[in-house]
Formats: C-alpha cells, sequence, structure tokens
C-alpha cells in the first residue's frame, strides 16, 4: 500500500498521493489558487508564477502548478506578501497587453480579464507597451494576435505534445519573445491542421477562431439570398454551456429554433449527413473487407484536422483513407442539388451555413474542387460553437425560453446512428451497426458497440460479422494517432496481415464533442457529459442503424440510385493528395 503525504494547507490537515502537486492538493481542502498557465488537460509549465504559495517551515516561495507537496509541508497560499508578488505578475502581464476588451472576442470569457477583476485591478498599475504585431489571418479558421499573447505556452503544449503538429513555437528571447508558427512564417504555410486546439486552450483572445458571423447576418438579411443551415451533433451538447444550462444538456428543439428566429429559410441537421456517410463508407468498407477492392485498413475521413494531418504527415496512408466526404458537406451538395430540385429553387441563391465544433471546417469548405460537386461552394461558411452562441445572444433570442422545434425533416431526419457521431468512437459504432446489415442481411443482435466508447487515448476491439473477425481501432487526439499508424505501416512493410480492417481518426480529444470551436474550457469530464447527452439521444431515438432512416432510402430511391453509385460518387466523395512533408 502506498504510503500518503500528510501536510497542512492554510491549517486544514490534507493526505495526498505521492506525486501530487501542491495545487491539487489545495483543491482537496476548498482551497483555489489561482494559475494562468495551467490547464486540466497539459502538463505545468510554471510559466506565469501566479499559483505562487509560501511553505512556512522554510519560508520558500513556490509554484504550486509543478510542485508535488512534500510530507510535514506547512503550506499559506493567500497572505499579504503572496497577494503582493501575483498583482505584481498580473500587473506585469497586463502592461504587455493591449486595452481591447470590449472588441475582443474574448470578453466576458477571459481568463486574464477574469483574474484581473479577482485581483480588483482597475487600472494600469504599470506604463503600458503592447508590441506592435500583425494579426496572422492566413489560415483563414483560427486567427493568432500575438500582441494578446501572455506567453504562458498553453497553445504550444498542445499543439506539440498532444497534436504532434509543431507549428507553434516561442520566436526570439526576453522583451521581444512572442508566438507564432515555426520559422516566422505565415500559420497557414506552416504544419498546422487548423483543429483549433490552440484556441481551445489559449487563456486570452491571443488564438480564436476566424469569425464570420457578420457575413452571415449580412446574407439573412438580403432578400434575394435563400439562407439554410445545418448543425453538427456536437453543438446540440455544448451550446447550452454559454446559456447557464447543465454540462452536456442535449438542447437540439432549441436549437432549431434558434435558428429559424434568426431568419433561416431551411433548418437542417448533420445528422442526416452523418447516416448518408455511414451508408457510404459502410459499403465501402464491405466491399473492401469481402472483395478486396480497396487496401485495409479503411480509415475514416470525417474530420477534416485528420485528413490535413495525413496528407501532411502520412501520404502513403492515403490509399486506405474512404473516399467519403464528410457529413456537413454531403448536406451541402445536396441542399443544392437534391433539395433545390424538389423545392424548385435556384442553387445560386441558396446560401449554406453548417454549425460546428470545429475550426478545420471553415477550411474543409474549400480543400477542393469536390467541395463545390453542385456546381456551387456547397457550403458557404462554417460557423463555430461560439460563434453561433454569440449570434443568439446578439439576436435578442431568449435561448432559455424559447420553445422546442423540429427540423426540415427531408435533410433534417437522422437516427441514433448519425447523432453519436461528435464523440469519439461514435462513428466507428455507427459503422459497424450498418456494416453488419451489409455483410449479413441483418441488424447486429445488440447495436451497442462499446468497445468503441471512453476517452482511453487509443481503443481496440473485434466483433465477429458472419463468422469473420473484424479487428478495429479508434484514436483521438493527433498525438495517439501514431501508434496505429505505426502498427499499420509496420505489418504492410513486412508483408504480414493488418492489425485492423477498420480505424477511425478524430483529430480532437474526445471526437467533435471536445472540437477547437466549442466552448472553452473542455476538460475529459466535460467532455464526457457532452458525449453523455450524444448517447442518450441516440439510446432514445426511433432509429438507431443509419439504413433504417426512411428520409435516406427515400434520398436513394429518387435522386442518388445505387449506394456507391455513379451518382452518389459524383456528389459525395472526395479525392486527396500528398502535400510536402513537414519535419517535426
Amino acid at each position: 500500500m502506498t504510503e500518503m503525504i500528510h501536510a497542512i494547507i492554510n491549517g486544514a490537515p490534507v493526505e495526498v498521493a505521492p506525486g501530487t502537486t501542491i495545487l491539487d492538493a489545495a483543491r482537496k481542502v476548498h482551497v483555489k489558487i489561482p494559475t494562468l498557465c495551467k490547464h486540466p488537460d497539459l502538463e505545468a509549465t510554471a510559466a506565469c508564477g501566479i499559483c505562487i504559495v509560501k511553505v512556512q517551515n522554510t519560508g520558500r516561495m513556490l509554484r504550486s502548478c509543478c510542485t508535488p507537496i512534500e510530507e510535514g509541508m506547512d503550506i499559506l497560499t493567500e497572505t499579504p506578501e503572496i497577494v503582493q508578488v501575483r498583482r505584481g505578475i498580473m500587473e506585469l502581464t497586463l502592461s504587455r497587453h493591449p486595452n481591447e476588451c470590449l472588441t475582443c472576442l474574448r470578453n466576458q470569457n477571459c481568463e486574464l480579464q477574469s483574474l484581473a477583476a479577482d485581483f480588483g485591478i482597475s487600472g494600469y498599475g504599470l506604463e503600458n507597451i503592447v508590441p506592435d504585431l500583425p494579426l496572422d489571418t492566413s489560415t483563414r479558421s483560427i486567427v493568432l494576435d500575438p500582441r494578446k499573447c501572455i506567453l504562458c505556452g498553453r497553445c504550444i503544449t498542445v499543439c506539440q505534445q498532444h497534436q504532434n503538429v509543431w507549428a507553434l513555437s516561442f520566436l526570439n528571447r526576453g522583451f521581444k519573445t512572442r508566438i507564432a508558427a515555426a520559422g516566422d512564417i505565415p500559420l497557414a504555410d506552416s504544419p498546422c491542421v487548423r483543429c483549433g486546439q490552440c484556441s481551445a486552450h489559449c487563456p486570452t483572445g491571443a488564438i480564436v477562431e476566424y469569425d464570420e458571423t457578420v457575413s452571415v447576418w449580412d446574407k439573412l438579411q438580403d432578400p434575394a439570398v435563400y439562407c439554410v443551415v445545418q448543425i453538427a451533433p456536437a453543438v446540440r451538447v455544448a451550446i447550452g454551456e454559454a446559456f447557464g444550462f447543465p454540462l452536456g444538456a442535449n438542447l437540439t428543439g432549441k436549437v432549431y429554433a434558434a435558428l429559424r428566429r434568426m431568419g433561416f429559410k431551411a433548418v437542417f441537421d448533420t445528422n442526416f449527413g452523418a447516416d448518408l456517410t455511414i451508408m457510404e463508407e459502410a459499403s465501402e468498407f464491405k466491399h473492401r473487407l469481402l472483395e478486396g477492392t480497396g487496401a485495409l485498413p479503411l480509415i475514416t475521413s470525417c474530420c477534416p484536422g485528420w485528413v490535413d494531418f495525413m496528407e501532411k504527415f502520412h501520404g502513403d496512408m492515403i490509399n486506405h483513407f474512404s473516399s467519403c466526404k464528410s457529413p456537413h458537406e454531403m448536406v451541402g451538395v445536396l441542399a443544392k442539388t437534391y433539395y433545390a430540385d424538389k423545392l424548385g429553387l435556384d442553387p445560386a441563391k441558396i446560401f449554406v451555413v453548417s454549425i460546428m465544433p470545429c475550426t478545420a471546417k471553415k477550411s474543409e469548405i474549400i480543400r477542393s474542387k469536390e467541395m463545390s460537386s453542385s456546381g456551387y461552394q456547397d457550403v458557404d461558411v462554417s460557423l463555430t460553437t461560439r460563434e453561433f452562441a454569440r449570434m443568439i445572444k446578439q439576436s435578442g433570442i431568449d435561448f432559455v425560453s424559447v420553445p422546442e422545434e423540429q427540423p426540415d425533416h427531408l435533410l433534417g431526419a437522422y437516427t441514433g446512428a448519425g447523432t453519436i457521431f461528435g464523440a469519439t468512437g461514435g462513428v466507428m459504432e455507427a459503422a459497424l451497426r450498418t456494416a453488419h446489415y451489409y455483410v449479413t442481411g441483418q441488424d447486429a443482435p445488440r447495436v451497442d458497440f462499446e468497445m468503441t466508447r471512453g476517452l482511453e487515448g487509443v481503443k481496440e476491439g473485434k466483433i465477429v460479422v458472419a463468422g469473420k473477425e473484424v479487428r478495429v481501432a479508434v484514436a483521438h487526439g493527433l498525438a495517439n494517432v501514431e501508434q496505429v499508424i505505426d502498427k499499420i505501416r509496420a505489418a504492410r512493410d513486412a508483408g504480414e496481415e493488418p492489425p485492423y480492417h477498420f480505424v477511425e481518426v478524430m483529430a480532437c480529444a474526445g471526437g467533435c464533442v471536445g472540437g477547437g470551436g466549442q466552448p472553452y474550457g473542455a476538460t475529459n469530464e466535460l467532455r464526457t457529459k457532452r458525449a453523455a447527452g450524444l448517447y442518450q439521444e441516440d439510446q432514445a431515438g426511433l432509429w438507431r442503424c443509419s439504413h433504417h432512416n426512411p428520409y435516406i432510402k427515400e434520398l436513394y430511391a429518387e435522386f442518388l440510385g445505387e449506394i456507391g453509385g455513379h451518382k452518389a460518387h459524383e456528389l459525395l466523395h472526395t479525392s486527396y493528395q500528398v502535400l510536402p512533408e513537414y519535419k517535426r
């Protein structure tokens, strides 16, 4: 049995396991120590110093976020001396920070702003010297404003250690230190995959989403434009956080209602596109598995951050990738073809907005000519969940009280399988439900494939379908995918049978529920609650398998023809290319 550490914090005894930091020990006895550079997802860097505490036994001042508590320590977290040190740190930080709170996207949702309020800092104690540095908007997905950077290092840590992308770095030294793409090049020319995890972990407005709310409002107010909208699965279980709802609350009906009140003429659901993706992808998997029509394992392609990562770092895996477009792109192209035909609309006048948990979707909509398969750009604008929350507030809609509504069923009816796309493992689970049907002609005895669920970085499992063992893997967070890719590559190079038949990858931790465009403050606890909201909807749904969706069946019968056929490939599939290799 492990011997516990005994110490005292502000006079209260505490017992913790060896290796526990002072910060975590303090939380156990309900003592709050302020932090700026520390994030629950990330290893402590002790960059800011705001978490300083004093050990009475020795008189030492220590940074609590990275210092393990020791036996017999008598720690004080709030004394006039400590408060003075922390205020000094805050004033130094603010002296290099622009006074632009009212126009910043992080206004009232900024950790630096909140901490300044906690310390009662209402003005600058030191001369304000803000470096004259330009914005980097080159990706058109995320915006880097180095003037607002407090050098906490969170973005670098998540980019390098969690995503293994290595796009961001500290440049220069001393007073001239700043954050930028490695090599001081535009972010768009760097290995950046637009996943937005840097923005999700930034405590200030130094890295934010590329805001396109104004352009959407302009289109909504133009009577000549027919505006339609779709929402991703993960949006419905996160948007409530901006309005005080319980974590993980599923607010699908309220979202539909709010969108109609904003002025959208049709409200679709990306879950419909998820069901359609499964019809095509499960068919693709069946043919590869039984007929050898393509390389195994088949790797999912719904996540644009992962697609970008694969094209840049793992081009030799392209033949393993599913050719299916992501669900929101499928809804986009159908809005300007099938839906336009059904309602007699001019597709040139249809403006498609997708509301996504993701910043990479902003780049995906223009990634290749196949994103204009309708003859027009299929999705015109992609907004993040955060942008959508701002639009609700700007519109004056009482989101808490607005009654629930239904989507336009033509491109809005969906199954539980479509809903769980928003959580890591959800795409795999949905695909297995339908793949089993395609191979055997019967639904699986049990459609809950729980081996794919949870927040373990890599999940592996197997099922037996028609007497054949099918091995699967699920990875989320790009650093975790490397071990899966390495296994596949090693088996291929050795001429051996692949370790898996089917692989799902999501760029962000937790999948889309933890996307780079979701409300700030995501932790594994929050990701779990968001995912739980999706699984609850799946369990309660009328249909739980994509091939049971009657509107999907109608779409194939009336418009697309054969699953995986010529028209389906023309509209719903894409291709990939090897991009210049980036060195990490």
